[in-house]
């Protein structure tokens, strides 16, 4: 092929047609891996599907079993259950227990109960007064045991306390909120209702509360007595106020202090007084 004037040619260049050509080579095998993934995902897929209905069939089948061999046993369970009546809420956490252990040996208790006459109304509300139950206890007794731990700086302490204090309130004001519904339905399953007075477990609740606000107030009072200097002024005026709302809080949420707890309110109250008289006699 002519060029023009100057009589130029093209030339072929081998490298870049070597280069496109194992550019293509690169493409293809990509293509080739990108298929085969898809294939083989494809297949994973089907065979996932294929294992899920396998262990879903195997499931049915095992509770098909139950329910043709277990028979006399979830009807006799059936029986207790129907039959059941407490007067106390211990005795009512016993039997749920051993309920639960029974009932435990079946493959699934909801699919297997459903084919029979199971009493489930009542069931379910014995399980829930005894969770409950235990649950308020579980509660009490962090508070009742609830330890300041003196190497916690004041901040951190007092946060803890705080947050256990929030925790109670708002599992009896939950409590509270649906006490008497609770109350009229457990009585028709034959299940004590006298826990959820406050004279029961709520009221245990209260008074761990009311010994979680002198603890409280108890820690102020030690930090007060490690604040020196005028520049701690601000600091101290803000931790008595701490106490003092911690204290009210307790005091409205319980309907008042044991003896112990006012006696420690009246040492903080004396500080403010002492205090309040300091800085009037500094006054000119």
């Amino acid at each position: 092929m002519k060029g023009g004037a100057g009589g130029d040619k093209v030339h072929r260049a081998p490298e870049l047609v070597e280069f496109y050509q194992s550019l293509m080579k690169r493409e293809s095998k990509k293509e080739t891996s990108a298929l085969i993934t898809a294939t083989s995902n494809t297949s994973d897929a089907r065979s996932n599907m294929i294992g899920e209905i396998e262990n879903r069939s195997t499931f049915l089948l095992a509770v098909k079993a139950d329910v043709e061999s277990q028979g006399e046993f979830v009807e006799s369970l059936a029986t207790e259950v129907r039959a059941a009546s407490f007067t106390n809420i211990e005795d009512l956490v016993a039997f749920v227990n051993w309920l639960d252990e029974e009932l435990s040996f079946l493959v699934d208790e909801r699919a297997v109960l459903k084919h029979f006459d199971w009493p489930e109304g009542k069931a379910d509300a014995l399980r829930e007064a005894a969770f409950e139950y235990q649950d308020l206890m579980k509660l009490e007794k962090q508070v009742t045991t609830f330890v300041d731990d003196p190497n916690l700086q004041c901040d951190a302490a007092l946060k803890k306390m705080y947050r256990l204090l929030e925790k109670v309130e708002q599992s009896v004001y939950a409590l509270l909120r649906t006490r008497d519904m609770a109350a009229s339905r457990y009585r028709e399953f034959g299940i004590p209702t006298d826990w959820l007075q406050d004279s029961g477990v709520v009221g245990k609740i209260k008074l761990s509360s009311v010994q979680l606000a002198r603890k409280y107030m108890k820690r102020v009072a030690s930090e007060l007595d490690a604040m020196d200097g005028p520049e701690k002024e601000p600091n101290r005026e803000f931790l008595i106020l701490q106490g003092v709302r911690f204290a009210f809080r307790v005091h409205q949420f319980a309907g008042g202090f044991d003896a112990e707890s006012m006696k420690a309110f009246e040492e903080l109250r004396s500080r403010v007084r002492s205090q309040t008289g300091e800085e009037n006699t500094q006054e000119p």
